[in-house]
């Protein structure tokens, strides 16, 4: 039991770890794509360094003309790190609080819709779009992985109660 609980724990602490990487990297966007562009990680001329070129073009000007645009961005980046706190309490009772879990594979489920929709309505190349699924599909392993060791806790712990 010990061990499947560490085990949980260290699924959490990752997919917190995750959340707040997502959120806290918002703030410093056009910084980091710059950097990004800079060490010509993407060949010259390919996609998507035109994509993140034009990305990069598009974030300056609506900063120099409408920054309070990036509010929106700022809530992004908080409604993750909230999101991230959430998943303190799977930390502390996995079993009681399973119900965390569930909502956010059904969460990261929704990202694909979201994606494809919103993305061909906005103009996001495929590929874009298919980065934005990925975060859904790396989501759902980690999650996946941490409901199946509750679910073996929960029988374990069961097992425990009527003494079989």
């Amino acid at each position: 039991m010990s061990k499947l609980f560490t085990q949980i724990r260290i699924l959490i602490i990752i997919f917190i770890i995750v959340l707040l990487l997502s959120g806290i990297t918002v703030f410093p966007l056009i910084a980091e794509l710059k950097f990004l562009l800079s060490i010509k990680f993407f060949e010259e001329g390919s996609i998507i360094q035109q994509w993140l070129l034009k990305v990069v073009t598009g974030l300056e000007a609506t900063k120099k003309e409408y920054p309070f645009i990036f509010y929106g961005f700022d809530w992004l980046a908080f409604a993750h790190i909230v999101i991230a706190v959430l998943f303190i309490g799977v930390y502390q009772h996995p079993v009681r609080n399973r119900w965390i879990i569930q909502w956010a594979i059904l969460t990261c489920i929704c990202i694909f819709p979201l994606a494809f929709i919103a993305g061909g309505i906005r103009g996001i190349p495929f590929f874009h779009i298919l980065i934005d699924c990925s975060f859904g599909i790396i989501g759902l392993i980690i999650l996946f992985l941490i409901q199946n060791r509750i679910k073996e806790l929960k029988k374990y712990r069961s097992r425990g109660k009527t003494g079989h």
